[in-house]
């Protein structure tokens, strides 16, 4: 049974949560502070956490940061908050994925069974993503549109390695700044738009439309597989 911790101080949303979740078969537990899902995290090592930003005794991000000392689980961020510095702080933080409140239930779930799914990670034993007629080879670096080999420049290759890396993971424009073209270019987005430009020249099917290389406005980008 998968283990879920719902981190919420509003008792409504939190009973909401746990009926639907468990209605579908998850184990779930709850915390409504945030020096109660530090314990609860240690304690019984969930598989997703739910957690929203706005605790009584420590902001959200606190408790993103204090989990991501010692464990990679799946954190989806869960507030009322509308402002994308607040959501990219998050991100930076360590969350994989962000929703607003009120949100819709089957998106939340939608959204949990992905990350489920994805387990955070490609794995290395199996290293080849498909980006619908494109073929990503990750251990040879080699990209392929059925015979035909598509040239990537070094910075090319490394943004898309990143992305497809953490499928499905929202990932903020400073944290692929600084995973690609390292300390001091934390504000250059424009080289990251450009270079997401070309990407989606080079793979998407229809690059005006991205099915593949997404992006949230203000936020940062994700590869959806």
């Amino acid at each position: 049974m998968t283990r879920i911790l719902v981190v919420d101080d509003e008792p409504q949303i939190v009973r909401a949560l746990a009926i639907n979740l468990r209605a579908r078969g998850y184990e779930v537990r709850t915390a409504a502070t945030a020096a109660e899902a530090l314990q609860q995290a240690s304690a019984h090592q969930p598989e997703v956490v739910v957690l929203d930003l706005g605790l009584p005794d420590l902001d959200g991000t606190e408790v993103i940061a204090g989990i991501r000392g010692w464990s990679d689980v799946p954190i989806l961020v869960l507030s009322g908050r509308s402002d994308s510095l607040d959501k990219v702080a998050a991100l930076d933080a360590g969350a994989d994925d962000y929703v607003t409140k009120p949100f819709g239930m089957e998106e939340l779930l939608a959204r949990l069974r992905a990350m489920l799914r994805r387990g955070g990670r490609v794995e290395e034993e199996t290293p080849e993503v498909r980006l619908g007629e494109v073929s990503v080879d990750l251990a040879a670096h080699r990209v392929v549109r059925g015979e035909e080999t598509v040239r990537l420049t070094p910075t090319e290759w490394h943004l898309l390695e990143v992305l497809l890396r953490n499928p499905g993971r929202l990932l903020s424009q400073r944290y692929l700044l600084e995973e690609v073209w390292g300390p001091g270019y934390e504000t250059a987005q424009g080289n990251l738009r450009l270079y997401m430009g070309q990407l989606r020249r080079k793979l998407e099917p229809d690059p005006a439309r991205p099915r593949f290389l997404v992006n949230e406005p203000g936020m940062g980008y994700r590869f959806e597989p």
